[in-house]
């Protein structure tokens, strides 16, 4: 089923416009927090400040990511959808205020983890509800054409975020004015939830939360028994465990690099509209593998695929990231998250194949915590190492390590006999 069939059911449509609504304030909302600790000329960023911010991004998706699933199997996810975007409002709104008056450090760190963990619920949220809009038998077409739409809206909100500050200025006040527009989407995204009926969206059956949490402590260690029993699925997470700690070593580099090495260069920029075509290179570089890796799966093979994108992934961070060059970096940044995508997407398949249905979940539930504290992991210890002004070509070998070092391990486990 194409696109224009699966808009005619009128509430995949409102599912989907309170998506998008979510996804662009989420991308201005973390856009415009990294352009007022990273790129605001009245602050100082050191690369530990980096790597705080890269955590508040990421350790709500560790941490609230399995249980947000759960709950939302016994919340009215309706009220949930409404309630939480309303409560992503209103810290959205204290975060704005806070960054316009000069406040900072952990304070304005917690109150951004909360927002983005928020944003989890929603997400989920929205994610859980999708059974009850379309027929079972579309539910991957709507998921690919939600997820896939949704990565572009965020984009188009950091996008936003970039225009604003230019718009508004880099300072406390401008910044700070930058972040409370996104609250836009947060109010949007509750209007078109709201006009569902109560309980149109789930769960069909409710029990109580504190159950579902001690449910789901257990399921990561069941999701992992299953995840190891697969060779292809433990093989292909070495391979994204290290495309995960590699891509965020350079991407810190990038930053720093963006923030105090690199001057405009024709058409591209340095600075916080350097940050914005990272951005949009990233996301490209996304697009590309969703629109090829069938492709080139079904021609290579889902092992020899991933061997290729960890092949492409090291020599471009060889190549490409060792001069750090402003047209390099940007470039760099299109072919690693390029192969990234591909590895994750052969990952996915991996999973969904060779997991049995009664666990699938639960790897997906480990899968999604681990991958997110290894970055933070991997960002932290880079911060610690990094110089100020991101030229560290020994970070940049280290991270060209990481992708052999994932190869080497994805070749000996995917050929581990299946237990």
């Amino acid at each position: 089923m194409g696109p224009r069939r699966l808009l005619a059911f009128p509430g995949f449509r409102r599912l989907l416009y309170s998506r998008f609504a979510a996804q662009w304030g989420d991308g201005l909302f973390q856009a415009g927090l990294a352009g007022a600790v990273v790129f605001n000329p009245e602050r100082g960023a050191s690369p530990l400040d980096i790597a705080a911010g890269f955590t508040v991004l990421l350790l709500p998706y560790s941490i609230v990511g399995p249980f947000a699933g759960a709950l939302l199997d016994r919340w009215d996810r309706r009220r949930v959808l409404v309630g939480a975007n309303l409560l992503r409002g209103a810290l959205i709104l204290i975060s704005a205020a806070c960054v316009a008056l000069g406040v900072g450090g952990a304070a304005l760190l917690v109150l951004a983890l909360v927002a983005v963990g928020v944003s989890r619920f929603v997400l989920s949220g929205l994610s859980a509800s999708l059974p009850h809009v379309v027929p079972v038998r579309n539910l991957v077409e709507a998921n690919a054409l939600a997820a896939t739409l949704g990565a572009i809206t965020a984009v188009i909100g950091g996008i936003c975020a970039v225009f604003l500050r230019g718009l508004f200025g880099a300072g406390n006040v401008g910044s700070g004015l930058t972040i409370g527009i996104a609250v836009l989407g947060s109010v949007l995204a509750a209007t078109f939830a709201v006009r569902f009926a109560r309980g149109a969206l789930g769960p069909d059956e409710v029990d109580e939360p504190a159950v579902a949490m001690l449910a789901v402590a257990r399921g990561l260690f069941d999701g992992g028994r299953a995840a190891l029993r697969a060779p292809t699925v433990t093989a292909g997470f070495v391979a994204l465990f290290a495309h995960r700690a590699a891509v965020s070593i350079s991407l810190l580099i990038a930053v720093l690099l963006m923030r105090y090495s690199f001057t405009d260069m024709g058409v591209l920029r340095a600075g916080m509209p350097g940050l914005g075509q990272i951005l949009a290179a990233g996301a490209l570089g996304v697009l590309v593998a969703g629109l090829t890796t069938a492709r080139i799966v079904a021609r290579l093979g889902r092992r020899r695929t991933i061997i290729l994108a960890l092949m492409v992934a090291a020599a471009t961070q060889a190549g490409l990231g060792l001069p750090m060059l402003l047209p390099t970096v940007i470039l760099a940044t299109f072919l690693i998250i390029y192969a990234g995508q591909v590895i994750k997407l052969c990952v996915d398949a991996a999973v969904q194949r060779d997991v049995g249905d009664e666990a699938r979940g639960r790897v997906f539930a480990l899968y999604d915590t681990l991958f997110n504290i290894t970055q933070v992991v991997a960002v932290t210890l880079a911060a610690t190492a990094v110089p100020l002004d991101g030229r560290a070509p020994d970070l940049i070998i280290v991270a060209t390590a990481l992708y052999l070092l994932g190869l080497a391990g994805f070749l000996l486990l995917s050929r581990r006999p299946a237990r």
